[in-house]
């Protein structure tokens, strides 16, 4: 490896929280959020009033920073509140590497939680209005996305079967993963089938709605080693935002994970070729072929055929979506953190029959708004470093 990045593996993640409740009446996004919490306190051994850096986002508060500094008991002395979409907690891993590593906290919480399908389904993340698109009556987010797959399809010949079996991939991990919502099998002629919404995307293209809360705590690495769990060390990250609404993307088939991702990999200082396990935020299906692509795990225009061949399947070279996904195990509104959190419990071993053998790598991948902003990050354990 050549000059490290002054970053790399200099803070670890040492607790995790999952509150796995997807449909739970009654609890608000501040409960599921505190619960979450919670958990990954208890999970990596460490007090709330321990927590001195705080990092949230929620579609549901203007203010979340304040509302779960109250709720939690808690007085940051460095916190953020960067919102941007379903990358927010991406992004929020890469400020919390830096305030730790310069002291400006020593207990790093990244928390997120919703109530979105007990709330009644409606995504709360269209505030602003789009002036140039609300003429045509699209469908938010959907409608964007649809626009996107449509023009890979056009570019590149990608075809509703390869997009149907990013779903099914998607299905027979959730269905090894007892947590995830949807616990049936899928067949390609369903997902085909199922109604359409906003052409090409049906549907069984899109991700579940479902409620959920997801926590983690971050320490800086040398206090890692002291903690019960196998740390999950922080190799490298990457963010990039390139646009709000799909209209004003650059090109509707090629995203800013492009960036993300070489930036990551940079401060990792890892190849593609070394990464057997990633999560890709799946809002749809497109999004797996696009972010495959993007960062780097095929050629433009190849994922298609890529996940078609079994791929990414169970048995498949590179395991992706491995707790199910957006598409099948949940998905909150915003489900940046949950790709985080199935890195974790991979490269501590706790996967049960979806565990990826001997992963020492993983790499998680988030995207927010209408593929407006991504971010990458590469965890790795003790032998990476």
């Amino acid at each position: 490896r050549t000059m490290s990045h002054p970053l790399r593996g200099r803070t670890a993640i040492v607790g995790i929280g999952n509150t796995r409740r997807w449909n739970a009446p009654g609890r608000t996004p501040f409960d599921q959020l505190q619960e979450a919490a919670v958990l990954a306190l208890e999970d990596c051994g460490l007090r709330m009033d321990q927590v001195d850096g705080l990092f949230c986002a929620m579609s549901t508060s203007g203010l979340p920073v304040l509302n779960v500094a109250e709720r939690l008991g808690i007085k940051p002395r460095h916190a953020d509140g960067t919102m941007v979409g379903g990358a927010s907690f991406l992004f929020h891993l890469q400020s919390a590497m830096a305030a730790l590593e310069f002291g400006l906290c020593e207990v790093a919480l990244i928390c997120y939680g919703s109530n979105q399908l007990t709330a009644g389904g409606k995504l709360a993340s269209m505030p602003d209005p789009q002036p140039y698109e609300a003429p045509f009556k699209p469908r938010y987010p959907m409608s964007s996305y649809a626009l996107a797959a449509a023009r890979h399809m056009h570019e590149y010949g990608t075809t509703r079967e390869q997009l149907a079996d990013v779903a099914v991939a998607a299905r027979d991990w959730a269905l090894r993963n007892p947590d995830a919502f949807m616990q049936t099998p899928l067949t390609r002629e369903e997902v085909l089938g199922a109604r359409m919404i906003s052409d090409p995307l049906t549907k069984a293209d899109s991700c579940l709605v479902t409620d959920g809360g997801a926590a983690l705590v971050l320490t800086r690495a040398d206090r890692a080693r002291h903690l019960p769990h196998k740390p999950a060390y922080v190799l490298g990250t990457g963010v990039a935002v390139s646009h709000r609404q799909i209209s004003a993307m650059p090109d509707l088939t090629t995203t800013c994970a492009v960036e993300s991702g070489q930036r990551a990999f940079d401060m990792a200082g890892v190849r593609r070729e070394d990464i057997r396990h990633a999560m890709l935020y799946d809002a749809f299906t497109i999004n797996t072929l696009l972010f495959l692509e993007d960062l780097g795990f095929c050629g433009k225009g190849e994922a298609g055929p890529m996940v078609s061949s079994g791929a990414i399947s169970p048995g498949g070279r590179l395991a992706v979506n491995t707790n199910g996904g957006g598409l099948s195990c949940n998905h909150p509104g915003m489900y940046g953190l949950f790709t985080l959190i199935e890195s974790v419990e991979q490269l501590r071993g706790d996967c049960g029959q979806r565990q990826v053998d001997g992963v020492e790598l993983s790499l998680a991948h988030a995207n927010g708004g209408v593929l407006s902003s991504q971010a990458t990050a590469i965890l790795g354990t003790e032998s990476t470093l």
